[in-house]
């Protein structure tokens, strides 16, 4: 099984923007949203992508993850049937002293919310923080993307 470890940061500024290395839009909706198995359909760019997340562990930082690349037309039909919501946001990659923070401004009912994950190899890594980062939110249930679906950031 595929273990994602990450953590997740809000973003104080957009001076990330000047180090991305490169930004995709993304869409995406789910097809279950529950805690215990989230099922995503992703379009990213010009891929679709169809993803299944299990619960995280007692930080949030580490949970299951399964993935695979769909077409771009099988996800627009994914999408269709998904709950109810969708995000809309834009991922900047930027890289920090040896690691790749990938940074997602939203827009829609998330618009003014912009927050950061480092993906790590392991929870106790020592992550070198950018100015632009700001408090940690990783595993604040609120800042899921199938959790900003239901209550938008917006709406807070």
């Amino acid at each position: 099984m595929a273990q994602e470890i990450e953590r997740k940061y809000l973003v104080s500024s957009d001076e990330f923007k000047a180090q991305a290395a490169k930004s995709v839009r993304i869409i995406q909706g789910y097809l279950s949203s529950v805690p215990q198995r989230t099922v995503r359909v992703r379009v990213k760019g010009d891929k679709g992508f169809l993803t299944i997340k299990g619960i995280g562990n007692e930080s949030g930082a580490s949970r299951y993850e399964w993935e695979k690349e769909i077409t771009v037309e099988e996800a627009q039909e994914l999408l269709k049937i998904c709950e109810p919501g969708v995000i809309d946001k834009t991922r900047y990659l930027v890289d920090f002293e040896g690691h790749i923070f990938e940074v997602d401004e939203f827009y829609g009912s998330n618009q003014g919310l912009t927050v950061a994950e480092v993906e790590l190899t392991d929870e106790a890594q020592t992550v070198h923080k950018p100015s632009w980062l700001a408090e940690e939110v990783t595993g604040d249930a609120r800042y899921y993307n199938s959790m900003l679906m239901k209550q938008p950031f917006t709406q807070w």
